[in-house]
């Protein structure tokens, strides 16, 4: 009979064993319940930071689209007006001294440009635009001072 009952508290010992205890299963439920709600913020985390780097993406697109553009214009606009030394030659031509004729734009070449804008009633920016060049153009082959 002593058989039986050590063989029975070894069995039961046993099964306790391998079920683990009562508070031991709760707390396994509670940490994995704790790392799923880890799991759900990082992944909301991960959701938001792909929205904002499709906001980014987007406005970077923007942007170069509008870079773009301004190149383009500001080709178009570079074809119809001359390089810095036929700038410097006009200026020279047309009495305003811009310095050396090298094809550097210097701080005496924009002084000249705008002096030869303030006379000729253009805006005064130091500047090459279309109107500043179709008004300075002209003194490209004459001298008149």
């Amino acid at each position: 009979m002593f058989k039986k009952v050590l063989f029975f508290l070894i069995l039961v010992v046993f099964v306790a064993s391998l079920s683990g205890c009562a508070t031991f299963g709760k707390k396994k439920d509670l940490d994995a319940q704790g790392l799923k709600n880890q799991v759900s913020l990082l992944e909301a985390q991960i959701q938001s930071k792909d929205q904002e780097i499709s906001a980014l993406k987007e406005e970077l697109s923007k942007a170069t689209e509008k870079t773009e553009s301004v190149a383009k214009e500001s080709a178009v606009e570079s074809r119809h007006i001359g390089n810095v030394k036929q700038i410097q030659t006009a200026l020279k031509n047309a009495g305003f001294d811009p310095g050396n004729i090298d094809g550097r734009m210097g701080k005496q070449t924009r002084d000249a440009i705008k002096a030869f804008q303030k006379a000729h009633n253009l805006k005064t920016n130091g500047k090459v635009n279309k109107s500043t060049w179709k008004a300075l153009s002209q003194y490209l082959q004459e001298k008149t001072k």
